[in-house]
């Protein structure tokens, strides 16, 4: 497993991160077992960082890393922490809270679900609009100046909020997503990332599974937000996206690897400062994932796949109109 730097001032980790999300929350029913075991065969094969949110089933991601775990493995390990986002008992989201002093209690909580010393990298999962991001920033500088937290990252935020939060504390990363057929963030906030020495942790590297290979129209309307809320999962954009899909297998088909596989290079590809997490849940899955890591994708295979799935080529926005009014790098 190679590794890469979160930009100037954040941890070396692997060049491809575990995303824990799906093994708590929104994709529907996970076994607990099979995620303990793909957690530990992730850090058997070499991942060092692995995210997760306090959010993720509402403690149950912090517990369930806490458990995996418990065999060993924490000293060598990143763990990327994002709050502030809040639910009601029945799951449903009800805002973001990044006030300096939830800052702190969401951290002391995260602190004692994850049984840890200290958190490696502490984000907002989004920008609070009530509160000044430099307000959230300084309170994650105090928990990182008490030993607590070691790096701070930021989530979904566009170049002027960067710009704002790099300027009170060093930001190391960046988590937004991207992926073949999600490059908002090309334009202007990986220019600002790239000048101020940011990191980029690219989620969504799949599209949520959409461009995984394994998704097929017969899975259209299953219960998880996806095929209930996901824009790019609806109708028509469905079929629209589906055919890219078609377009890469036989790029794929060609080079002798999975469809999965040649998103996830492609991420990569793109800069030695982004690092694709990816959501497996199962061991066959992470498996497929880290074989990525093998595929070095040529200027011709680039070119072709441009060719293939074009920058605005996908059908549909990332997230429905409520969830996207929370996305600060989507603002213009």
């Amino acid at each position: 497993m190679q590794t890469r730097k979160l930009g100037r001032t954040g941890p070396q980790v692997s060049q491809l991160g575990l995303g824990l999300m799906g093994m708590s929350d929104l994709y529907g029913p996970a076994d607990r077992a099979e995620s303990l075991a793909t957690i530990r065969a992730a850090l058997d094969a070499g991942v060092t960082l692995l995210d997760t949110g306090d959010f993720y089933g509402m403690g149950h991601n912090e517990l369930l890393l806490h458990e995996a775990l418990q065999a060993g493995g924490r000293d060598s390990v990143n763990i990327s922490v994002k709050f502030g986002a809040m639910r009601d008992p029945a799951g449903n989201w009800v805002g973001y809270d990044a006030r300096p002093a939830a800052v702190k209690n969401f951290a002391a909580y995260s602190l004692k679900r994850l049984g840890v010393g200290h958190i490696d990298i502490y984000r907002p999962a989004r920008l609070d609009p009530s509160v000044p991001i430099e307000d959230t920033v300084g309170a994650i500088a105090e928990l990182v100046k008490a030993g607590h937290v070691r790096h701070i990252g930021l989530s979904e935020v566009g170049s002027e909020t960067l710009r704002r939060a790099h300027a009170v504390h060093p930001i190391s990363d960046l988590q937004i997503e991207y992926s073949m057929i999600s490059r908002g963030l090309e334009d202007g906030i990986l220019p600002t990332c790239r000048e101020l020495g940011i990191g980029i942790t690219a989620y969504g590297v799949l599209s949520r599974g959409l461009i995984s290979g394994h998704w097929s129209k017969q899975r259209a309307g299953e219960a998880d937000f996806r095929g209930q809320a996901s824009p790019r999962f609806q109708g028509g954009n469905l079929d629209h996206n589906l055919a890219l899909v078609e377009k890469v297998r036989a790029i794929a088909d060609e080079l002798g690897v999975s469809v999965a596989q040649v998103a996830i290079a492609w991420v990569a590809a793109q800069g030695e400062d982004i690092v694709p997490l990816v959501g497996a849940r199962t061991r066959a899955r992470l498996t497929e994932a880290l074989g990525a890591n093998a595929l070095r994708l040529s200027a011709a295979d680039l070119a072709r796949l441009e060719r293939a799935v074009p920058a605005d080529a996908a059908a549909g926005d990332r997230y429905n109109a409520h969830a996207a009014v929370s996305l600060d790098s989507e603002k213009r």
